[in-house]
């Protein structure tokens, strides 16, 4: 058997390694993993509420989602037709 690649191959070019070869190549294990992901037990989940109250907002966070939500905002505070 030969190293030489096949005619498909050659009409081909050599194709670049997807991300997935790249890790699996990288990490020694296939990625995505194979199969069904683990079920989680959520009985055994911790949620923590550590944030201040009221949460801190900048002027710039405000005018990013004016800028990107205004519209959505404006007709969700506009009285109804």
């Amino acid at each position: 058997m030969t190293d030489r690649p096949s005619t498909a191959q050659r009409r081909r070019g050599a194709r670049p390694p997807t991300a997935s070869e790249q890790l699996e190549a990288l990490l020694g294990y296939p990625w995505p993993f194979p199969g069904r992901p683990p079920k989680h037990d959520l009985s055994t989940w911790t949620v923590t509420d550590d944030w201040p109250n009221p949460v801190p907002v900048t002027e710039a966070e405000i005018e990013v989602f004016e800028q990107w939500f205004g519209d959505l905002f404006d007709e969700l505070s506009s009285p109804g037709d």
